[in-house]
Formats: C-alpha cells, sequence, structure tokens
C-alpha cells in the first residue's frame, strides 16, 4: 500500500536526498517546482548510480554496469573515482549521449518503509533546489494532491516494482552462483607520453562467462525463456565501457591542465 501521508517513524537512507520528508498537505500545502534549465547537479559529484534489471540494455550504452557491495547492488559507472562523474556537469548537464537512470529521474520524489503500518509513503526532498514555497508547479491543488504529485506517485510505484524484480535476478544469480570478483585495471601516462605502473581503479562483481557457459542446457534456456539471459548479456557487453570511461578522464584531465609554457 502506498500514501502521502505518514505519522509513523520511517527507515531507510538513499542516495541524493538530504532533507526527505513524507509528503502532506498539512506541511506542504504551499510547496511547488519551479523549472531548472540543468536539473542534474545533485548527480555531479557521485560515481556509482542504482540501476533496475530493465535498464541494463539501455545504459549499457554509455556506463559499466557492475555489482557492488554485499547486496550485489547493479549499478551504472558514471566516473573513475567518488565524487567524480564524467557524464554530468557541475552544472546539471548529462552528455546528451548518455542514459539518465530511473534512479536520477523520480528525484526529488521517493519511497520510504512505514514499518508500524507495513506500507510505501511517498516522501518528498526538501532538500531539492527547485522544491520551493510558490514554486511553478504547485505540489497540492485545493487540498489535493496535484497532477505532477500524481504522475511521480506513478513514477514511483513503477520504480518499487522495477526495483523488486531486480532484487529477483540478483537472488537469482547469486542462487547459480554466476557472479565473481572482477577488477578493472588501467595504464597511466608519464608526463613523457610512455606507460606508467597500471593501477586497478575497481574491484567489483560481475557474471563469469566461464560459470554461464557450465549451466545446463535446461537452466540457460529457463534463463532466456524469462528474460535473465538477455539482461546478463547486456552486462556483459557494457564491461567494454570501461575504455571509455578512461578515455572521458583522460580528456576531463586534459582539458583542465594549465597549457605549456604558462606560469
Amino acid at each position: 500500500m502506498t500514501d502521502t501521508t505518514a505519522a509513523s517513524p520511517l527507515s531507510g537512507n538513499v542516495l541524493f536526498y538530504t532533507k526527505p520528508e513524507p509528503l502532506s498537505v498539512e506541511a506542504h500545502s504551499a510547496l511547488g517546482v519551479d523549472p531548472v534549465e540543468k536539473p542534474y547537479a545533485f548527480v555531479a559529484r557521485t560515481n556509482l548510480v542504482p540501476l533496475t534489471v530493465t535498464e541494463f540494455a539501455p545504459a549499457a550504452l554509455s556506463y559499466p554496469v557492475i555489482f557492488v557491495g554485499e547486496n550485489r547492488q547493479p549499478v551504472a559507472v558514471m566516473g573513475l573515482r567518488n565524487g567524480e562523474n564524467l557524464f554530468v556537469s557541475d552544472g546539471g548537464e548529462f552528455r546528451p549521449e548518455a542514459y539518465i537512470p530511473a534512479y536520477v529521474r523520480r528525484y526529488p520524489f521517493v519511497f520510504a518503509n512505514d514499518e508500524v503500518q507495513k506500507r510505501m509513503i511517498l516522501c518528498v526532498d526538501l532538500g531539492a533546489p527547485f522544491i520551493k514555497e510558490g514554486g511553478a508547479t504547485p505540489l497540492f491543488i485545493d487540498g489535493k494532491p496535484s497532477p505532477y504529485v500524481d504522475q511521480a506517485m506513478e513514477f514511483c510505484n513503477s520504480f518499487e516494482q522495477e526495483r523488486q524484480r531486480t532484487d529477483a535476478f540478483v537472488k537469482l544469480l547469486n542462487d547459480l552462483d554466476l557472479l565473481d570478483t572482477r577488477e578493472a585495471i588501467f595504464t597511466p601516462r608519464n608526463p613523457d607520453g610512455t606507460a606508467a605502473a597500471p593501477q586497478k581503479i575497481a574491484e567489483y562483481y560481475a557474471v563469469s562467462e566461464d560459470k554461464l557457459k557450465a549451466l545446463p542446457a535446461e537452466k540457460l534456456a529457463e534463463l532466456r525463456d524469462n528474460g535473465a539471459l538477455g539482461q546478463i548479456y547486456a552486462h556483459l557487453v557494457s564491461l567494454l565501457g570501461w575504455d571509455r570511461l578512461i578515455a572521458l578522464a583522460f580528456q576531463k584531465a586534459a582539458s583542465t591542465a594549465p597549457a605549456a609554457g604558462n606560469a
């Protein structure tokens, strides 16, 4: 069950959200959303963004799709270092060719768990710079959620369903013991252009192609028929994107380096 009001304690912390509150007409009737030319500045200091499994294919065109942490959370890799995003400018613009994950697009709304009443509560991040008193697009009209909020509720409902589907997909990978630890390695350049010592830039989980090939034919057919095999291949193809990330990092470093001969 979902709702837009709550009096019970909420649980859970989520990336990007600094001041999430359960949305209610009593507390937020005067708030609205102002249009923002470059609305994704909140992503510019994040190098890993969560993905749902149905996003693997479109995300694979832009980013490595990997699994991280104890829960094997699937994420899109957008930078080589913490606090660095090579696809989002400081001003909040995504690169035009980059896929924008649903996790980003649902902001500033999010569901939170009401553990007392066992339901999901729609929250809004009051820390979002475009949420303002008297904003152009109101959150409530005549004491009821506006069409903007109704649309956000629908999007968050869909996202929650995809999140549950993603949990089931990761459980399937774990049950089949398909995930192995991998490292992403790159070789930096010395000032004279020669290769320096290789450096590890990431350690993560990925599907083992050897383990996948070793599965019985009937299990592979089952993965094909339920759509999981296509998502696995999208993930594996996405790992070619590490080279793109490295190239973008070099490009960014070159653009910010002082010109030769400058004091």
